[in-house]
């Protein structure tokens, strides 16, 4: 399994995770074969969103002896009430919901504390301003979290989280078609169909900012909804109207400037082994290039996708890692420390290009590489 770097928080996580929903109404010798499965594959990061106690306690167990091999994504604010699910930031709700984690977990800590599901502006000042965060400082200043998350849908409330400096994980969700939708507070537009009725083009800018941001400030991005609940999957459930192989949805997210890990809503162990045989996948089984430049409702004309179908150079220049440079520094208005000690280290640079053109002749997505690599020599320098 290929480790990344959580953000700044100095964790390291597979970039296969796995949400929760496998474990649910699960017996306990099932959640036990899902955590040897992912023991075995390298897959290290779990989201525990559901604050059902069933699931908790199975997979409490199925943890025993183990616990350090894995990082905990446990959230904050999500509650079991009358048998079910509820979002609370009632204080006590919260702390009473997260005492009960620990204990189910038999773990005296957890790697992230995550903020349960805030979509707008308006809720993470509340968040912010409130009880729940100075809780979740608490937590971290005795060690009990390790980080301080933030789960959202909406890059506007998660880019104000992010810019705070408060947050060091975003629980974000992250596909394709997504991707292709404007900030709102209503989540249920991202899959509604009539927001797909008209012919979407490139992708919208402030989910590009949220990527950009995160990995400019050092916030590590985990995934939701990377195959949009398997409607992707399914060519006539797929808003873009054609579907995509799970490797090319889980390439897709973990392309994307900040990602970490991927969380795979796997629900049956063959679910999960399809999900960890990414790791083993071909270059072009994972591609999604070809599909995404044949999708009949949606166009990424212009738009670096990170691909890599540009390459080969004849100077051997890594065009994608050049042009993720470049819009990072155009989306900050400066070149950022960070990008200038990575593009310093690169083995050749874009002032190399000979614009030859044979890079644009490969895009799919009609990129100009030339005119961008011109703009990188400029604003880098040799």
């Amino acid at each position: 399994m290929n480790l990344r770097a959580l953000g700044r928080t100095g964790i390291l996580v597979g970039e296969i995770g796995v949400g929760c929903e496998g474990f649910l109404e699960k017996s306990d010798e099932t959640v036990k074969q899902f955590i040897d499965l992912m023991e075995e594959g390298g897959a290290n990061c779990i989201d525990l969103y559901s604050p059902n106690p069933d699931m908790r306690s199975a997979l409490g167990k199925a943890l025993k002896g183990r616990r350090e091999k894995f990082v905990l994504e446990g959230h904050l604010c999500t509650v079991w009430k009358n048998g079910q699910y509820e979002r609370s930031r009632r204080i006590t709700d919260v702390k009473e919901s997260f005492h009960d984690l620990l204990h189910r977990l038999d773990t005296d800590y957890l790697d992230i504390g995550m903020i349960h599901y805030v979509d707008s502006v308006s809720e993470w000042e509340s968040v912010k301003n409130g009880p729940v965060m100075e809780y979740a400082l608490e937590l971290k200043k005795a060690g009990t979290i390790k980080a301080i998350g933030l789960s959202s849908h909406n890059p506007e409330a998660a880019l104000a989280a992010v810019h705070t400096g408060l947050i060091d994980v975003l629980l974000f969700s992250i596909n394709p078609c997504y991707d292709l939708q404007p900030a709102n507070e209503n989540l249920e537009l991202l899959w509604d169909e009539k927001s797909y009725e008209k012919p979407l083009v490139n992708m919208e800018p402030l989910r590009q900012e949220l990527y950009e941001t995160c990995q400019r400030l050092g916030v590590g991005i985990t995934v939701m909804k990377a195959f949009g609940g398997g409607d992707l999957l399914n060519e006539e459930l797929s808003p873009a109207g054609k579907a995509l192989t799970l490797y090319q949805c889980l390439h897709y997210a973990l392309s994307r400037p900040g990602v970490a890990s991927v969380m795979s809503g796997a629900r049956s162990l063959e679910e999960l082994r399809l999900s960890l045989a990414y790791e083993n996948a071909s270059d072009e089984e994972k591609d999604y290039a070809e599909s995404f430049s044949s999708f009949p409702k949606i166009s990424w004309k212009g738009h670096c996708m990170y691909c890599g179908h540009c390459a080969p150079c004849p100077k051997d220049i890594d065009v994608a890692s050049v042009t993720k440079f470049l819009n990072l520094s155009l989306a900050q208005g400066e070149i950022p420390e960070t990008v200038r000690e990575h593009y310093a280290v690169l083995s050749h640079t874009a002032s190399e290009c000979i614009q030859c053109g044979s890079c644009e002749a490969r895009c799919p997505f009609q990129v100009p590489v030339m005119e961008n690599m011109e703009k990188a020599a400029k604003l880098f320098g040799k």
